[in-house]
């Protein structure tokens, strides 16, 4: 113990000297405030020590709450993890994050925090992830660790926390800790009394055992001398806000109101009078959360997997000239706060960044440090070999729908034995058998550690769905919560740097139903996850489901989001050259240098995004050419190439297809050479585009993009009309690439329901209207009756 209580008072001077270092010390160059949360920090720290230098074991996995993650720098900086620099420039370019990332910080990061909630929440998916793995042969060895969040207690805020809690009660989780750091203060304010007997109930409802942790060992032991009852009473009724007060007004303070409201009760006034004022203060903030030695012992003393709440009571601000204090969330110790703290941690002037300052016994620490098993592995980011994949294709259905022909390539990967296939986890929020998931389930089977029978099955009930439980199954059933597919997929998008196990995870969601998901996206992307979502049906092309289910923006969420490679083939062979690249693009991990025959960076890899249709269209025959292959890999091709004399280009993307084509036939009866250009990927085709103007900004005049080079040709009178069943801005921005006149149509406003017919006449995206609107916008004949 005497070990953990110096790397606490380290860890808490460090944290906050780097904090006050960014705001008061280094030069400032913008007029905004810096930041770092030393409050929210100092609540964690004892938390923290107890959890990294006595309880975690190398297989255990962290997600930081992230306020905390100044405690977490300092920890790592401390073991000689992270260098001075880094410290120095925290919240500096280049220097230690805001709060834990992944892929930029350099410091063991498990998971990146940032957005509350969602940290917390991934943990639980990523137990659920560990097991799915170790149930699998290729998966038989690894060690069980626990899946660990640090929480702050404003986060059990966040609805997905409690989404993520009925979804792990019905995939019996376990290996599970969540640590709440309850010190009742938000930005805004102190908690509502009480929160604590609510947050009980609702853990316990999920199976979770809950274990409160309220006093610490100097309470702990006051209250075993007389009178020590009467406090305790005194500290349980307290309400939340007058006992922040009192913390921040000291130990006079806290005398004097204890003996106002106890009176003279003899032994209790005499447990005051025997302490100091410093004393007193020191016993009054003593609670649980804030004393290494109870969080040490109750962590030890935890001997089962069952998934466990820790609530944890806290000062926040503990050990600060700011403890308590109502604005202490953004608050920060002031120049003269810090002087005088810093005299009373006895860290002498020059000191403040040696890790080892105010240590009685440097070697006997620094011994200590090397046998901490957490650290003993060193670093704990893994990876495994990349897998082999099979030849795709696109089978021979004269008419099919991209999601149907998703559907079909999934099912021949399960009819195979490819390693790859072995790989795959497929999940879905209750929409399994609408999104053409159900052939690869009903072969592969759905994941539960215990087997369950399908009884429909067993009572012979005709069904299309064979829904049996295995633990040797690769679907995981989610219920509607488009948050916890996202964080499952980012979970499971992670398991080659988690548990050095690949999967090649893919997720299926109503696309209008992205957006309830995106924070959980976003999130995701951010900690570089690798998956394959495919968002279907999609577009007004669902006509029959009305507005609500249309879904409008998700192209441009495609193409505004980092890390997520965004396509909406039109074709099925498209969709199997996609997939097939798509399942080499989710395993790299190069240096990212710009691919110069494109300009994106191919190398680094990511998670992939595909928007299909259920709208079966007459397919374009067999098409083996490599440019057309190429082509839809790196976002478009000449579908009808364009003539020397063209002046209309018609630019589609996805299953508006049928009606760019009919549109250019009609326009060809009066105008010669018409051209019409699909398009797969947007996304791709802009970020190549504006990847190459950079290139071309440093002075590299060769650096062309793929959408430059397919339109280089173009006569400059063209006009381009661009359609999709979406936004018409994903396709609009493509008359900038060489100065061309653009007609953008889609759709701008919610849908309704129709037929298809009725509702891309609504929308003026079906071939009449392209046809009118080039009529009516450029010179030149009319077609016939147009």
């Amino acid at each position: 113990m005497p070990h953990l209580k110096t790397i606490e008072q380290r860890l808490l001077w460090l944290s906050h000297w780097m904090i006050h270092h960014a705001n008061h010390v280094r030069p400032k160059v913008d007029a905004i405030k810096i930041g770092g949360h030393q409050a929210s920090s100092a609540s964690m720290v004892s938390i923290m020590t107890a959890l990294y230098f006595s309880a975690l074991r190398p297989e255990d996995r962290v997600a930081v709450k992230p306020h905390a993650s100044p405690i977490f720098h300092a920890m790592h900086y401390l073991m000689g993890n992270l260098t001075l620099e880094k410290m120095q420039n925290f919240r500096g370019y280049h220097g230690v994050q805001s709060y834990p990332s992944r892929t930029k910080d350099g410091d063991d990061v498990d998971f990146s925090t940032g957005s509350v909630g969602l940290g917390v929440a991934i943990t639980s998916f990523a137990s659920i992830v560990q097991d799915y793995i170790a149930a699998k042969t290729w998966g038989q060895g690894l060690p069980l660790g626990r899946m660990v969040a640090l929480v702050g207690d404003a986060e059990l805020d966040e609805g997905n926390i409690y989404e993520c809690l009925q979804e792990g009660w019905k995939h019996d989780l376990r290996n599970t800790w969540w640590i709440i750091d309850y010190n009742r203060q938000s930005l805004d304010g102190i908690v509502r009394e009480g929160l604590f007997q609510r947050v009980e109930t609702v853990f316990q409802a999920f199976g979770w055992d809950v274990v409160r942790i309220k006093y610490g060992a100097l309470q702990r032991a006051a209250f075993a001398e007389p009178g020590g009852e009467a406090l305790r009473d005194w500290i349980d009724a307290c309400p939340n806000q007058l006992y922040a007060a009192l913390t921040y007004m000291g130990g006079a303070v806290w005398r004097q109101h204890l003996l106002d409201d106890l009176g003279d009760q003899g032994e209790v006034s005499a447990l005051i009078a025997r302490r100091s004022d410093a004393e007193l203060a020191e016993l009054m903030e003593n609670l649980g959360g804030n004393c290494v030695q109870t969080m040490a012992e109750t962590f030890a003393a935890i001997d089962h997997d069952r998934p466990t709440c820790f609530l944890a009571y806290t000062i926040k601000g503990w050990g600060t000239p700011i403890a308590g204090h109502k604005d202490n969330h953004g608050g920060l110790m002031t120049k003269s706060q810090m002087a005088e703290w810093q005299a009373r941690m006895a860290v002498s002037e020059g000191q403040e960044w040696e890790p080892f300052a105010t240590v009685a016994d440097p070697n006997g620490l620094k011994n200590f440090l090397t046998k901490v098993p957490f650290f003993a592995n060193g670093p704990r980011h893994f990876t495994d070999a990349t897998l082999q994949v099979p030849q795709i294709t696109a089978g021979s259905d004269r008419d099919i729908s991209t999601q149907m022909g998703f559907g079909k390539i999934l099912d021949d990967l399960a009819k195979g034995d490819s390693d790859l296939a072995a790989r795959i986890v497929t999940t879905s929020p209750d929409v399994t058998g609408t999104t053409n998931l159900g052939p690869w389930v009903n072969r592969r089977k759905l994941f539960a550690r215990t087997a369950q029978a399908d009884t429909f099955q067993d009572q012979k009930i005709a069904s299309t769905a064979k829904w049996d439980f295995t633990p040797a199954g690769q679907h995981i059933e989610l219920g509607i919560a488009e948050m916890n597919l996202f964080l499952l997929l980012g979970a499971a998008g992670l398991s080659h740097a988690l548990f050095g196990k690949r999967l090649i995870p893919i997720g299926t969601v109503y696309d209008p139903f992205v957006a309830r998901g995106l924070d959980a996206l976003n999130y995701a992307c951010y900690q570089d996850a690798r998956f394959i979502i495919v968002g279907t049906p999609s577009g007004v092309t669902l006509a029959p489901e009305g507005g609500a289910h249309q879904s409008i923006a998700a192209p441009l969420i495609g193409m505004a989001q980092d890390g997520l490679a965004a396509f909406e083939p039109a074709f099925v062979d498209e969709l199997a050259v996609i997939m097939a690249w798509a399942f080499d693009y989710l395993q790299r991990d190069g240096a990212g240098d710009p691919d110069e025959r494109t300009w994106l960076r191919d190398e680094t890899g990511g998670a992939v995004y595909l928007r299909l249709s259920t709208n079966p269209i007459e397919q374009p025959g067999q098409r083996a050419d490599q440019a057309f292959r190429q082509g839809a890999i790196d976002g478009g091709y000449w579908l009808r190439p364009p003539g020397p004399n063209c002046d209309v280009v018609i630019a589609y993307q996805g299953v508006i297809a049928p009606e760019a084509i009919k549109a250019a036939g009609l326009l060809a009866e009066t105008r010669r050479d018409v051209g019409v250009l699909a398009v797969t990927s947007a996304d791709r085709l802009n970020a190549g585009w504006t990847a190459a103007q950079r290139a071309r900004a440093r002075g590299n005049q060769a650096a062309i993009s793929h959408i430059e080079h397919l339109l280089g040709t173009l006569p400059a009178h063209c006009t381009l009309l661009t359609v999709i069943d979406g936004h018409p801005a994903t396709l609009a921005w493509l008359g900038g690439v060489r100065g061309h006149r653009t007609i953008p149509l889609g759709v701008e406003h919610f849908g309704q329901t129709g037929t298809i017919g009725d509702l891309y006449r609504h929308f003026g995206i079906d071939a009449a209207s392209m046809v009118e609107r080039i009529a009516g916008l450029t010179p030149g004949a009319r077609p016939t009756g147009h």
